[in-house]
């Protein structure tokens, strides 16, 4: 078994969790403490009941998340909120919880890994927001049919295409997760293709006026990269089995 702040202390320090900028109520790092060690790791995109029972289920003691369970006030703890209380704390299952750092990561982050397992070779930094930049870009020449299958691909999932660029796509951007509808900061920034998780209605629209493409791969599917990634690199370097907790949404 290794030390649970042995394992936060470097993920910490290697995410930059305290320096990293994040949504408003985002909470990263260490969310639930337990007795203070690990034997198992799992990783789960979303922290939920669901996935906290799946992580006791497969003998975790810490839980890796990307989106965690606190995003601002949360109480009173009762019904399902007391249910999960009781449940991490009856069986020893820490919480870790890594929103943006994760995200933003050049290694183990979503955005890098998700243009990896597209063959994406020269990467550049995308998508200024909250003073640093959340995505990244590449330019090569590939059609948009020939994009969206490989995206699906790497997805394993179904893509859905907004045509609001031109069918050659040169100049492509990725920010995983939901900021389809901040497509007007990717336009800004000179791409005609901008990959993302999901957007709403309007963005169809709005994306056929500033002349780009848009490639929704769904939220939760672009987002399983990260997870993954840093579970991996966790279980080689602390010589600890992982697993990955697959709970789709298909959003």
């Amino acid at each position: 078994m290794i030390d649970l702040q042995t394992i936060v202390t470097w993920c910490d320090g290697e995410l930059r969790t305290a320096e990293v900028t994040d949504y408003p109520g985002a909470v990263n790092g260490l969310q639930v403490a337990n007795s203070g060690k690990v034997r198992k790791i799992a990783a789960a995109v979303d922290g939920t009941l669901r996935t906290a029972q799946m992580a006791v289920a497969d003998g975790a003691s810490l839980l890796l998340v990307h989106h965690g369970f606190f995003w601002g006030q949360s109480h009173p703890w009762t019904g399902k909120r007391y249910e999960l209380i009781k449940l991490l704390t009856e069986h020893d299952l820490a919480v870790y919880s890594s929103h943006l750092p994760l995200d933003v990561h050049p290694r183990y982050g979503n955005n890098s890994q998700l243009a990896r397992a597209m063959g994406f070779k020269k990467l550049a930094p995308f998508f200024f927001e909250k003073g640093q930049h959340l995505g990244i870009r590449t330019e090569l020449s590939i059609s948009r049919k020939a994009l969206v299958e490989q995206l699906a691909k790497a997805v394993g999932g179904a893509v859905r295409l907004v045509p609001g660029g031109p069918e050659k796509c040169r100049k492509i951007g990725i920010v995983t997760g939901g900021a389809g509808d901040s497509v007007k900061i990717a336009a800004a920034e000179g791409v005609d293709t901008f990959i993302t998780g999901e957007g709403r209605h309007w963005t169809y629209a709005l994306a056929e006026e500033l002349g780009i493409n848009l490639l929704y791969a769904g939220h939760y599917a672009t987002e399983t990269f990260g997870v993954k990634a840093l579970g991996a690199e966790l279980s080689r370097r602390f010589k600890l089995p992982w697993t990955f907790l697959d709970h789709p949404t298909g959003l």
